[in-house]
């Protein structure tokens, strides 16, 4: 009877801190058991790339770059394992970002929404037709399914979109316009700051409290992005969000950047570090 007491009042108390749920990594086998109404499910499968199911079941897949991806799992590097796709976000042109979003867009007939001179530069290249790559960029809000928002935001990085040329067989560059983060709000509300590749810069302290993100999907590799302690700066002074999932590190020897160096920089915090290996999902 007491044990159960204790029970109920520790649920009570988890209810009134996260009032959309404790988030709880857990491996993929096993996290599609957990997606449940009213619940988010945030899918790792390594650098950028998240598969996020909403509460009413909608399926968004950020950055995809999974079949030469050394940190996705093998299941995910067949394409139809993400399941029916109705939202791709891509946040820049590079590879590793960029890479399986055309195949994705074809597979799923799904508009691969990314920043309007990149998807300029793929329609006009013939990567995908116009239909499959509308233009948006900063400050602009899309509904790319009902009830789901999606808004792009300022990136410190850069953006190049590197094609073979059919003819020549050779790589070529192309311009592929500025780099973005998204800020993606669900149905219920709950709202995923999907921060791209990007380096610190102050308004991110204005995102913070203009959007107002639960969930954010950090970069901590360093050399190409934040390492470890610019992102616990980040977290710590600007953002302040409920919930990280650490991101971009791992995939390339040059992201040497860890899960364990940034809670330490962070150092006491209200916000919770959820340190997701490739395959496992958080749930809120």
């Amino acid at each position: 009877m007491r044990q159960g007491i204790r029970l109920l009042l520790k649920a009570v108390v988890i209810a009134l801190v996260l009032p959309y749920g404790c988030a709880t990594s857990v491996g993929s086998s096993g996290s599609a058991d957990l997606h449940k109404a009213g619940n988010v499910e945030v899918l790792w499968l390594g650098q950028s790339a998240f598969r996020i199911k909403t509460p009413s079941g909608k399926v968004i897949v950020t950055d995809p770059w999974l079949i030469q991806n050394p940190l996705t799992p093998a299941k995910y590097k067949d394409l139809a394992a993400l399941g029916k796709i109705d939202v791709l976000l891509v946040t820049h042109a590079h590879a590793d970002h960029f890479a399986d979003a055309p195949a994705l867009a074809k597979l799923n007939n799904v508009p691969m929404y990314a920043p309007g001179d990149m998807n300029q530069t793929v329609g006009l290249l013939g990567i995908l037709p116009p239909a499959l790559a509308p233009r948006f960029n900063k400050s602009g809000t899309v509904t790319p399914v009902e009830g789901i928002k999606v808004t792009a935001v300022h990136a410190e990085h850069s953006s190049i979109l590197v094609w073979k040329n059919p003819v020549t067989e050779k790589d070529e560059p192309h311009a592929a316009g500025e780099p973005v983060g998204f800020i993606i709000e669900l149905e219920n509300g709950f709202r995923i700051y999907h921060m791209g590749d990007t380096g610190l810069f102050s308004d991110m302290k204005f995102i913070a409290e203009y959007y107002k993100p639960d969930l954010v999907l950090m970069p901590i590799g360093g050399h190409f992005t934040m390492g470890p302690e610019d992102a616990a700066y980040a977290t710590r002074e600007w953002l302040r969000p409920r919930f990280v999932i650490p991101m971009h590190y791992g995939a390339n020897p040059l992201g040497k950047g860890r899960p364990e160096d940034f809670i330490k920089a962070i150092g006491e915090s209200r916000t919770r570090v959820l340190p997701l290996k490739p395959g496992e999902a958080a749930t809120f």
